[in-house]
């Protein structure tokens, strides 16, 4: 309230938080502001709920985990003092300062932060970071101190720590996530908006349980609107959203629409701040993640800023991993592909390597190669066939194709095929992780955003690989390859090389 003179006056920004809670409520209004946003009482469960939540279970989330990392830290210590012979006091005190540096970094980067853990790379990212800090500081402290360093051994010290850790960290979270399928470890969730925004928010957080959160009810703008159909409880208008939260022992409040804005969602966390409740707001982008979203202050307000061009040194950084690395890998499985070659030879007529024209980066079109696993009419019979297609969209895929020779289907089981495509990330045409690398013909069926496929160099695995393969629809290929094309990061294709290791090793979806 503005006073001037005897007068009492309403700002536009009070006006428009009290227009936004005038319907009709469940309960009396209280005030956000206040210091009793709330009443006070006895809190009671939802019937039906089972599992401990995610506030209590991470706690013990954070204590394994740096269980894991002391673990991880000792072990490799052992290994690196015993096979290098460290037995002088010289060498031995920044190998043991390596060991100390890499928790201690964890922890700097919020590695054991219950909110930045069990969901998310933040914690991975932690990781790998600590791995650099325990080369850096000991570095950096022999240095100052003018004493000679053991190289080899600090490095080999904080690779090991690194891949030991990052292995650990994913199978607590593999448990973690196994846990949460069965109802357990997560956050109790409200959701308040428009009827059309809650609905879609809830769908979204159901299809990936994983994340954490179980949606225990639902505010609308007015008790008197009609709820989705989603089997959630309408607990209350907008205007009860810190009493609910306090009665259900919410844990995380998601504001999903444009419906509570401005000056009352402003107060509505200091309420939620009262009643032990995070405040989450749904700002209405679509698959638009991590390091692409920063908040820029401006004059009170909290703006998103959305990175349209990424920025060089990450194009550097993915083009140095895809040249050293694939270059290493290829040479590395250079045995396996001659034994394939071979078997291939001796098993079938024609090629040892098919080579097909593809579509790369801005439609220029490469020419890719693969082990051969079809028999050598197989273009010829495919008009036959397309009557049985089991893809959609543009894809043409046969679940059991008669095409495919019997090596071919022991290649194409454990993507044996795939691996002279290192050929093509080495010379560049392809990278290690992007879209699927599309056929002319595919491309010439894009609609409108799918050729934002073609905004990055196609990659040898990718979301579609780790997360399905030939299982998936056309949609949601195309809908993994935009959040991939969108929101990619070396953190991320790292990630994704690995869950790949994972999916040949389990190849299920790959005919």
């Amino acid at each position: 309230m503005t006073i001037i003179g005897d007068e009492p006056k309403t700002t536009t920004a009070e006006l428009a938080a009290l227009v936004e809670r005038r319907r009709t409520a469940a309960a009396p209004r209280r005030s956000w502001a206040s210091t009793e946003p709330f009443v006070a009482g006895e809190r009671r469960e939802l019937e039906g709920v089972e599992g401990v939540s995610w506030r209590n279970a991470s706690v013990v989330y954070v204590y394994r985990a740096a269980a894991l990392d002391l673990a991880a830290a000792a072990l490799s210590l052992v290994a690196v003092v015993l096979v290098g012979s460290v037995v002088e006091l010289e060498s031995a005190i920044p190998v043991l300062l390596a060991g100390v540096s890499f928790v201690g970094a964890i922890a700097v980067w919020h590695g054991y932060d219950g909110k930045a853990v069990g969901d998310g790379a933040r914690e991975f990212q932690a990781v790998m970071r600590a791995g650099v800090a325990a080369f850096v500081v000991p570095a950096l402290v022999a240095a100052l101190v003018q004493r000679p360093l053991p190289r080899v051994h600090v490095a080999v010290l904080a690779a090991l720590m690194t891949v030991v850790g990052m292995v650990a960290r994913r199978l607590l979270r593999r448990s973690l996530h196994r846990a949460r399928r069965d109802g357990w470890a997560m956050s109790r969730t409200l959701v308040a908006g428009d009827t059309d925004s809650v609905h879609r928010t809830i769908e979204q957080l159901r299809q990936a349980t994983h994340h954490g959160y179980r949606v225990v009810g639902i505010c609308l703008p007015a008790v008197t609107d009609s709820p989705p159909q989603d089997g959630v409880p309408l607990l209350g208008a907008f205007a009860d959203i810190a009493q609910v939260a306090y009665d259900h022992q919410v844990e995380t409040v998601i504001i999903a629409g444009s419906e509570l804005t401005g000056d009352a969602l402003r107060r509505l966390s200091w309420a939620l701040g009262r009643a032990g409740a995070d405040l989450v707001v749904a700002p209405g982008l679509v698959e638009v993640l991590g390091p692409r979203v920063s908040v820029r202050p401006t004059v009170g307000l909290a703006l998103l800023e959305v990175e349209t061009v990424p920025p060089r040194r990450r194009l550097f950084a993915k083009s140095v991993l895809d040249h050293a690395l694939g270059t290493a890998i290829l040479l590395a499985v250079a045995p396996i592909i001659g034994v394939a070659a071979l078997a291939v030879r001796l098993t079938s007529r024609g090629p040892v390597f098919f080579r097909q024209r593809r579509v790369g980066i801005d439609g220029r079109e490469f020419t890719m190669i693969k082990l051969r696993s079809m028999y050598a009419d197989a273009d010829a019979r495919k008009a036959s066939l397309r009557s049985e297609n089991d893809g959609s969209g543009v894809l043409f895929k046969l679940r059991d194709d008669p095409r495919v020779t019997p090596v071919g289907r022991i290649l194409r089981r454990f993507s044996i095929d795939e691996l002279p495509q290192l050929w093509n990330v080495a010379k560049g045409d392809m990278s290690l992780v992007g879209p699927r690398p599309p056929l002319p013909e595919e491309v010439d069926g894009y609609q409108d955003q799918v050729f934002r496929r073609l905004h990055v160099r196609p990659g040898l695995t990718g979301l579609w690989q780790v997360s399905g393969r030939s299982d998936l629809s056309w949609d949601e290929s195309v809908r993994l390859d935009l959040r991939y094309v969108d929101n990619w990061s070396v953190a991320m294709d790292l990630l994704i090389l690995w869950k790949t290791g994972r999916a040949v090793v389990m190849p299920k979806g790959a005919y």
